[in-house]
């Protein structure tokens, strides 16, 4: 099936502002309450939220083979589910439904009453449900820069780094949608020059600017998935800022690696851009250093030209952007993630989520975490305000936003906006 929904062409007859990252090319999936507190699934163009389960309900993807719940429901993990044939024939009907050629629902005001949300009407939820969640460690700039900070430049990357993706199974109670704040974590740390641990609140509170991707059902136990066959089960992508505990996770991780460190909170953007709407942004990723093995070996492009970049917000203070990169950067892409997750015949089910790992660039400023950008807090950041941070201080707010652009065209992720606060404490 053609991608007839990307035409750069297309416009639409809802308003679309010119550097809006939701025009009708993009078409992005996500679950919101609406001002009647019910929960959809919708999708949003310009600035308007579209309530998919009315249009269902209207008659508006008649001929397209949906169950009359399909979203109907507070996840999008069915409809994932439906696999790709029903993605792409979904997104193409919402392209044509609000193309401003077609008059059928434009004209027709009770049913954009019905339909049409502002995005201050609704209160955006987590996407999906996440069964499983695998964070990746799969930036050579950000893996090396740790590597030396830690252990010493001619070994910063372990022997294996550069034979697999590395990652590790990581937790999905904590995983939440922007603008839910998250508390100070608290854990053992081991203060310098000390012999034995205290513990109390982490003084090294980061961000990591990483993108995760959503699957759907894929394989069965004992199933492998071909690399060339991975995007086949990928559903879209979302921004994720994966908070880190650096003081926490540098006693914890030897030897199993982090736990407490990263398990009190990561934080997704809550709508997710379809594979399909990012294939104009297809790059060639990184080459390869040390051949690979053979079910790692793809043809063609596997990377995407996706601009990244994070502000911190001190409380009542303008932002600051502190780092801006790029999801092309990855060592590591995808495809070849999903494939190596598999190998061994670990089963994936629609709705788990696997993010990139921290995405640095080789320049200063294109550094994902803290603690690069400040160099182990070496070398703080000074905001506008005239603080300084070499961390997240408490009640600043993180900013990760996203966006490809080609031709006029623009398709972004929107943002992921968390504010951290003090220790949890109970009123």
């Amino acid at each position: 099936m053609p991608l007839s929904a990307n035409n750069p062409d297309r416009k639409s007859w809802l308003h679309v502002d010119k550097n809006s990252d939701f025009p009708i090319q993009n078409i992005p999936f996500g679950v919101f309450l609406t001002r009647d507190d019910i929960i959809t699934i919708g999708t949003r163009i310009g600035d308007t939220a579209i309530d998919l389960g009315a249009l269902h309900q209207l008659g508006y993807f008649d001929g397209i083979a949906l169950t009359d719940d399909i979203f109907l429901q507070d996840t999008l993990n069915d409809f994932i589910a439906d696999g790709r044939k029903t993605w792409r024939a979904v997104r193409h009907r919402i392209a044509k439904i609000f193309d401003a050629e077609n008059a059928a629902l434009k004209n027709n005001v009770k049913h954009k009453e019905i339909v049409l949300f502002r995005l201050d009407e609704i209160e955006m939820q987590l996407p999906v449900q996440i069964g499983d969640y695998t964070d990746f460690y799969s930036s050579i700039e950000h893996a090396t820069n740790v590597g030396t900070m830690f252990r010493d430049p001619d070994n910063a990357l372990m022997p294996n780094w550069l034979h697999i993706p590395v990652g590790y199974h990581g937790r999905s109670s904590s995983i939440i949608p922007s603008e839910i704040p998250v508390h100070r974590p608290q854990g053992q740390t081991l203060p310098n020059g000390a012999t034995e641990p205290v513990f109390g609140p982490s003084r090294l509170v980061d961000f990591e600017l990483e993108m995760a991707f959503i699957t759907t059902d894929a394989n069965d136990l004992g199933e492998p998935i071909p690399v060339e066959e991975a995007e086949e089960y990928i559903f879209g992508l979302v921004l994720l800022n994966d908070w880190s505990a650096r003081d926490i996770q540098k006693w914890e991780y030897v030897p199993l690696g982090p736990f407490l460190a990263k398990n009190f909170a990561s934080s997704i953007s809550p709508w997710i851009v379809t594979l399909d709407a990012l294939e104009p942004y297809r790059v060639e990723g990184p080459k390869a250093i040390k051949p690979q093995l053979d079910y790692l070996q793809y043809k063609g492009k596997k990377s995407f030209d996706i601009n990244l970049e994070v502000a911190i917000q001190p409380k009542g203070a303008k932002e600051l952007v502190v780092s801006k990169s790029n999801f092309k950067y990855m060592y590591w892409n995808m495809s070849q993630q999903l494939a190596h997750h598999t190998v061994n015949g670990c089963p994936v089910n629609s709705g788990d989520m696997m993010g990139s790992g921290t995405i640095s660039g080789s320049t200063p400023d294109s550094y994902g975490s803290m603690l690069e950008l400040t160099w182990r807090g070496e070398n703080p950041i000074k905001m506008k305000d005239g603080s300084e941070r070499k961390f997240i201080n408490d009640n600043d707010t993180v900013i990760m936003r996203g966006y490809c652009e080609k031709d006029g065209t623009r398709i972004g992720f929107g943002q992921v906006s968390t504010e951290l606060l003090p220790v949890f404490s109970k009123k």
